[in-house]
């Protein structure tokens, strides 16, 4: 009787783990789809938002870019009409995290209640929407109209990092989060250059974007319908018998603290690379792409290696401590091997930190509330997203780059040491989840 009981569960287990890797499989797959599409426009903004302030009767830009001009004339280090353009990119990208933020637990809760299949088809249908406004875009208040339709819509990335929670074991979740790592990885490396390519493709001289705007539409369709036919509803189904456990609500406000202190500084750090690299270098757009096509790179096979193969804990504790070391190298470098060897170590810190924070959060909630959970965390997370470069560079342009970059360090190795104390606490509740 004893062997029969667990001849069952073993193949339970088999048919769970088979299950598992073919939805984590469909979840990349997407992702790859959904962030292709999502970092099409990265290396756009600049040629966009020149054509936007080129057109006639422009109220609302040129009353952006006087408020802007008001804030760089707050400076006595002259900051170069060049990177306009740059931080009004960098403007609308803090709002898209803003809207990020408000959004993703709202998304999260609804998931919860309704199921993720659900939430995320009703997400894709906000994304479709957004970039449909950006292929008609032919001024500029519709282009934001698009920004903030993509801001409160996209889901994709919190409800499947909740799905891959749903489906993986504590054993297994920080190889099937990796994978997601590795989706963004992959599309940051290549999203942009198909964007590039395909901005030089004029459908539309009413909107010379058209083109990459339609392919970008075109993958967010096809990613739906694959999501439709294929995604089954993962979310956990729990009786009135059945126990709950209880989310902690010490170690998640712990680990949203430390998400949302690390992307403050490393997310400031981000934004003000192309300033150091023209400073340094002169780099062009195309420098700059390089730059960080060879971090993606590196950060995929990492996402691939290391953090599948490694416990959370030390993945972030090593995410962390690279990012210290990158912060200092990129404060001294005069040269550009000295560059690229900061460059690595921030490969190391975007294939690890946000991935193994993901990991430990999602071993601290009830199955019920894993939903809302996550999309607190990365509420948290993206709050510093918004805050961290108008920060950062504020600083850099005072202090300039050799004290701004340290600093960047020394928070760095404050945020480590505010991981370390919390540490035992997270193993304690990380234990005390696999057991249940």
């Amino acid at each position: 009787m004893a062997e029969g009981s667990r001849s069952a569960a073993s193949k339970d287990e088999v048919k769970a783990a088979a299950f598992a890797k073919y939805v984590v499989r469909i979840l990349f797959i997407s992702l790859v789809l959904d962030l292709l599409s999502f970092t099409m426009i990265l290396p756009l903004f600049p040629r966009l938002l020149n054509f936007y302030r080129d057109q006639p009767n422009n109220v609302m830009l040129n009353s952006v870019l006087k408020y802007l001009n008001s804030y760089k004339a707050a400076f006595a280090r002259p900051i170069s009409a060049r990177f306009d353009v740059v931080l009004l990119g960098g403007a609308m990208g803090s709002l898209f995290s803003l809207l990020q933020a408000f959004a993703s637990p709202i998304i999260g809760s609804l998931s919860d209640k309704f199921g993720r299949r659900t939430a995320l088809l009703y997400s894709m249908l906000g994304n479709i929407l957004s970039v449909a406004l950006w292929v008609v875009a032919y001024n500029f208040p519709v282009f934001i109209t698009s920004r903030v339709v993509g801001g409160l819509s996209e889901g994709n990335v919190q409800l499947a990092l909740a799905i891959a929670t749903d489906v993986s074991t504590p054993e297994t979740r920080g190889s099937a989060l990796a994978l997601v790592g590795i989706a963004f990885s992959v599309a940051f490396t290549f999203g942009p250059m198909i964007g590039a390519y395909l901005s030089q493709q004029t459908f539309s001289t009413a909107n010379p974007f058209a083109a990459a705007a339609t392919f970008s539409l075109g993958l967010l369709l096809l990613e739906t319908a694959f999501l439709y036919a294929k995604l089954p509803e993962t979310r956990p189904l729990q009786s009135k018998k059945q126990g709950e456990a209880k989310t902690s609500t010490k170690g998640l406000g712990m680990l949203s603290l430390i998400h949302f202190f690390f992307l403050f500084i490393f997310s400031g750090m981000e934004f003000s690379l192309p300033f150091t690299t023209f400073d340094l270098f002169n780099y062009s757009s195309k420098d700059n792409g390089r730059l960080l096509g060879f971090v993606g790179l590196l950060a995929a096979v990492l996402q691939g290696g290391f953090t599948r193969r490694v416990p959370p804990l030390t993945v972030v504790k090593t995410g962390l401590f690279s990012a210290a070391v990158s912060f200092f190298l990129l404060g001294h470098t005069d040269c550009q091997k000295g560059l690229y060897l900061a460059a690595a170590f921030l490969a190391v810190t975007s294939a690890t930190v946000v991935t193994g924070l993901t990991a430990l959060t999602s071993m601290l909630g009830g199955e019920k509330e894993r939903g809302k959970m996550l999309g607190g965390f990365r509420a948290a997370g993206q709050v510093g997203r918004a805050l961290g470069p108008i920060v950062f560079c504020t600083f850099y342009w005072w202090a300039g780059r050799e004290l701004a970059y340290f600093t960047g360090g020394v928070g760095m190795l404050l945020v480590a040491g505010l991981f370390w104390l919390s540490i035992k606490d997270s193993e304690k509740l990380v234990e005390e989840k696999k057991k249940q």
